[in-house]
């Protein structure tokens, strides 16, 4: 390993609470183990799970930095003793369980994936959090074929975007939801059949218009709540919910009549506690299957703003905001 320094520059959640408990502080530089990396880190992906940990709903799991951020870019400057697949110099992004809003973190060998030919590593740090959960949801939990169609809920989101350009890819009608008739125009720009201002339509009316009274084959959910009985009356036949994250509330009430009658599956999942071996096998689908996509420009990572590594406070604001269209990225060490 290289020689380096003892501290790094790092951002800390100093008591749950509003974006300015995000302080910066200085951290030693994290111990590696075996089938791990240490990455010099060039930018940082945030993501609505960064927002629900400084808020105090999202714990790191056990073992875990308490430091936030879930995926990086940057240069990696030392192996762990089994790591046969990388070596220092190379320029990665990674999927991390914490950690990213720092200079260096340690990364899982196996969670690590090259950066596309043509993408810059500010471009790069946007990439994993949001491919992981969309492939690991809607194409592994989902069982997505061709010709089915889909409604993502938060069409302009991180997640939203990747899975509207993903899912044209792969030939699939996607319909999505958003705030604003702006971010719904920015939504069919980069594919969506139909995005749907949920301020000015009912959704599950304009969804059961647009496919004949059938409804879509999959929802993919942020919002749970009150939208959950709403999500299942404009599911099709033999329809998969699945739910990623809980925006409109942990508990609702539920008719259980559509589940059993039409043969309605509801699902959901959380990717940051998942074993290393489930994230290392969705690295391998991505790599195979995407990442061609990005570097034949047939799909592309959409960024709205980036902050440096010491305005987190005012990246988590705008995405609290939810003015964005597609990611917020943070600059640590000069991305490019």
């Amino acid at each position: 390993m290289q020689q380096l320094p003892k501290t790094m520059r790092a951002i800390e959640v100093t008591k749950p609470g509003t974006p300015d408990v995000l302080k910066s502080a200085k951290r030693p530089i994290p111990r590696i183990t075996e089938d791990e990396v240490l990455i010099c880190v060039h930018a940082a992906g945030i993501n609505r799970p960064d927002i629900m940990q400084r808020s105090g709903l999202y714990p790191p799991p056990p073992g875990i930095t308490d430091i936030p951020g879930l995926e990086v870019s940057g240069i990696i400057v030392g192996v762990g003793d089994q790591v046969t697949q990388w070596k220092v110099g190379d320029p990665v992004c990674a999927l991390v369980a914490g950690g990213g809003y720092a200079e260096y973190v340690g990364a899982p060998a196996a969670q690590c994936l090259p950066v596309p030919k043509g993408l810059s590593l500010r471009e790069a740090a946007s990439l994993p959090e949001t491919y992981f959960t969309v492939w690991s949801n809607i194409f592994d939990r989902a069982r997505l074929i061709e010709r089915e169609t889909i409604l993502v809920h938060g069409g302009s989101s991180g997640i939203g975007t990747t899975a509207i350009q993903l899912c044209r890819a792969f030939g699939n009608e996607i319909f999505v939801t958003a705030g604003s008739d702006k971010k719904c125009r920015a939504c069919e720009d980069i594919g969506a059949t139909k995005a749907i201002n949920y301020n000015d339509e009912d959704f599950v009316e304009r969804v059961m218009a647009l496919t004949n009274n059938r409804g879509v084959d999959i929802i993919l959910d942020m919002v749970a709540g009150e939208y959950l009985q709403r999500n299942l009356q404009c599911l099709a036949d033999d329809g998969r919910l699945v739910i990623i994250a809980f925006l409109g509330g942990v508990k609702t009430e539920l008719n259980m009549t559509d589940i059993l009658r039409r043969r309605l599956t509801v699902t959901g999942s959380t990717l940051r506690p998942r074993s290393m071996s489930f994230k290392a096998n969705i690295a391998e689908s991505l790599y195979q299957k995407v990442w061609p996509l990005l570097e034949k420009k047939v799909i592309k990572p959409i960024i709205f703003a980036s902050f440096s590594l010491e305005e987190a406070a005012r990246a988590h604001q705008l995405m609290e905001s939810s003015q964005h269209i597609g990611k917020i990225i943070l600059d640590v060490h000069s991305a490019q």
